[in-house]
């Protein structure tokens, strides 16, 4: 890999001849995409000049652009979510659910992202809530994390959602813990089924109050006919569902859902090279057992296939449901602890300088700490992001 390639290079590099090309089709969060990632860490957002207090060596410190689709900001991002779901976190096996949308409903969905992207958060989250309800599969109330992902490896529009399920939930008078069997959550098949039940009668539904919008190749559906057609083949085909065997434990989980809440369509450590307007990056294969192989493309064909994965302002892409929806959480939790017999997660209380300060803190000469000496503001007005996933 080249040292340092980033997906801010090949912006830098084409965006402007892109947006140029392109300037009829991209609207204002891709473009908004496109420059925050462009000036993510440079002088243009404004930065700090640091010093050591023991050594004085100095360091500048330029400001990152907190958008979410950008490669450089989520890692922070997304340790501050996990502190805050550590808590949360229940010792019982964990499943993980795929439920992803077949290609002629996707072809919909990213014409109508903010719509359709909806309709597919409720109809999982229905999906889920009913099959567990049921006293011939679960008869409890569980709860899950949900997390919606737009993308393949090769970057190809892929909308899916990742739920992360307890392997168990209350009972409906709350008075014990049902757990459900140890490698095995709720039928595949009659999940599968249900979510494409639910999904296609609101899509029907979003439709006939004119909700959805279509152009280019399937602008035919804008005809009643040829809208009902499509709806009618996709109730005949399976639904691809899958469930992954259980975590380990909820260190596994945590591990788990730090690749996943706050990933990206490609991260930087997946670019491999640009060499004029070919860009090389990493895939795996998972039809060859994830066997790892690398892909080039056009310069404005890879701008092209990131921006399919940009997600509308102020669209939650990280939800909680059930036991862990966000307006009763904690009392949820607690009851649950108090069922399976277990205590309360420890409440660290630290001393504030008993930890060393975060790396970014640090002198990279002598391990010291840095102090702000001194900043500057940015050289253009940078609007207060709208893309917080807290929820």
């Amino acid at each position: 890999m080249a040292a340092g390639l980033e997906v801010a290079d090949i912006f830098r590099r084409h965006g402007e001849r892109y947006r140029q090309t392109h300037d009829a089709h991209l609207g204002r969060v891709e473009r908004r995409v496109m420059s925050a990632v462009e000036m993510c860490r440079t002088a243009r957002l404004g930065g700090h000049v640091q010093q050591c207090q023991d050594c004085a060596a100095f360091r500048i410190a330029y400001n990152s652009c907190r958008n979410r689709h950008c490669p450089k900001c989520q890692g922070q991002a997304s340790r501050d979510w996990l502190a805050a779901r550590q808590a949360d976190l229940l010792p019982v096996g964990y499943f993980h659910v795929v439920f992803t949308l077949p290609q002629q409903i996707a072809a919909i969905a990213f014409q109508n992202k903010n719509t359709v992207y909806t309709i597919l958060f409720r109809a999982v989250a229905e999906t889920l809530r009913r099959l567990a309800a049921d006293p011939r599969h679960l008869g409890a109330e569980i709860g899950f994390i949900a997390v919606l992902h737009s993308w393949g490896q090769t970057l190809h529009y892929h909308p899916h959602i990742h739920c992360i399920v307890p392997g168990g939930g209350l009972s409906f008078d709350q008075s014990r813990w049902v757990a459900c069997r140890q490698s095995f959550f709720l039928p595949v098949r009659v999940l599968s089924r249900l979510f494409r039940g639910l999904f296609l009668n609101e899509l029907k539904q979003a439709y006939d109050l004119g909700q959805l919008q279509f152009f280019g190749d399937i602008a035919g559906l804008a005809d009643p006919l040829a809208f009902n057609r499509t709806i009618k083949a996709a109730r005949r085909i399976d639904w691809v569902v899958y469930a992954k065997p259980p975590f380990a434990g909820p260190e596994q989980v945590l591990a788990y859902l730090g690749r996943y809440t706050h990933r990206i369509a490609i991260s930087n450590s997946r670019l491999v090279s640009i060499d004029g307007d070919r860009v090389t990056f990493r895939w795996k294969d998972y039809r060859t057992g994830g066997r790892q192989k690398v892909m080039t493309l056009d310069a404005h064909e890879f701008i092209r296939r990131f921006l399919l994965h940009t997600v509308p302002d102020s669209f939650h892409r990280i939800r909680h449901y059930g036991l862990l929806a966000n307006g009763h959480r904690q009392l949820k939790l607690d009851l649950c602890r108090s069922l399976l017999d277990i205590p309360p997660p420890e409440q660290t209380a630290e001393e504030p300088d008993a930890k060393p300060p975060p790396l970014a803190q640090r002198c990279s000469c002598c391990g010291g700490t840095m102090t702000i000496i001194g900043a500057w503001t940015p050289l253009q007005p940078v609007r207060r992001p709208a893309w917080n996933d807290s929820s």
